[in-house]
């Protein structure tokens, strides 16, 4: 498994952008799907975007499609996520997952998780 760590939350306002950075370690990170998910207050976790291992592909959710960007360095061992035009309901705990399967939406697929970084977007 891989041991995973967010960074780059904070809080902004509607309209604005982040990027969201995972640091991986270990020395297969380059073969695991990456994902990310987030929480918001009172709701379940939520899927938000996934990276195949290469990068080939990507998928997201709805709610971000054409606002958020998914995107891998597997040689500096980090996945990225870009969030612009930003707004308050995508204020969550913003997670990072990695999985030994294909890239797919469904959490209980992905075998490692950071401990997420907070994302609140003000109006």
């Amino acid at each position: 498994q891989v041991q995973l760590v967010e960074s780059g939350g904070g809080l902004v306002q509607a309209g604005g952008s982040l990027r969201l950075s995972c640091a991986a370690s270990g020395r297969t990170f380059g073969t695991y799907a990456m994902a990310w998910f987030r929480q918001a207050p009172g709701k379940e976790r939520e899927f938000v975007a996934a990276i195949t291992w290469s990068g080939g592909s990507t998928f997201y959710a709805d709610s971000v499609k054409g606002r958020f960007t998914i995107s891998r360095d597997n040689a500096k061992k980090t996945v990225y996520l870009q969030m612009n035009s930003l707004k308050p309901e995508d204020t969550a705990v913003y997670y990072c997952a990695a999985t030994k399967s294909v890239a797919v939406t469904t959490q209980t697929q992905y075998g490692s998780w950071g401990q997420g970084t907070q994302v609140t977007v003000s109006s």
